[in-house]
């Protein structure tokens, strides 16, 4: 449909994780966003908002989006294996309302993603079954961490000092 239906906004509500999907002269990026179930936003059945929060300080779907708006999401809840996609088109706003009202911990994004959607739809649940994306198994500990991963491409970084690090800086700049 060309349209959020109010089945398809509670399904939206819900999730506390979309990925986003642009494409821009560099080619095509895919990144997640998360946040509590409901950060992305039904302004109204054609328009759906997303904070920009902090991240690995890459801007790549930003400047995706300045440069070709068009733009798809997959929405994911834990646990369920239905999907819900949007296809639209996007553009930035740094109005100051906007970003005020999905500050968390006092700490307002620098800019929304605004989202004119073009076609939303379900998705069956066949690849996530198959895929067992939900079962317990795989666990963060049986693969490298980003910290061994950066010291493999740089001889000169410091992964463990990176690792350990993580977590305190982890709750310094989550917001």
């Amino acid at each position: 449909i060309d349209h959020i239906s109010p089945d398809y906004g509670r399904y939206i509500m819900a999730s506390p994780f979309v990925i986003l999907a642009t494409s821009g002269p560099e080619g095509l990026d895919c990144s997640p966003r998360g946040d509590p179930a409901g950060f992305v936003r039904i302004h109204d059945p054609k328009t759906l908002m997303i904070p920009d929060r902090r991240g690995n300080n890459r801007i790549d779907s930003l400047r995706n989006i300045v440069h070709d708006p068009r733009v798809a999401l997959l929405f994911l809840i834990p646990g369920s294996g239905t999907t819900m996609r949007v296809n639209g088109s996007a553009s930035l706003s740094t109005n100051p309302d906007f970003c005020a009202s999905f500050a968390i911990d006092g700490k307002a994004p620098k800019c929304v993603i605004i989202i004119q959607v073009d076609r939303a739809y379900t998705q069956c649940k066949k690849a996530l079954v198959r895929s067992k994306l939900w079962d317990t198994g795989v666990a963060d500990r049986t693969l490298p961490s980003i910290g061994t991963m950066m010291q493999n491409l740089d001889a000169g970084f410091d992964g463990k000092a990176y690792d350990a690090e993580y977590p305190d800086r982890m709750s310094k700049t989550i917001y």
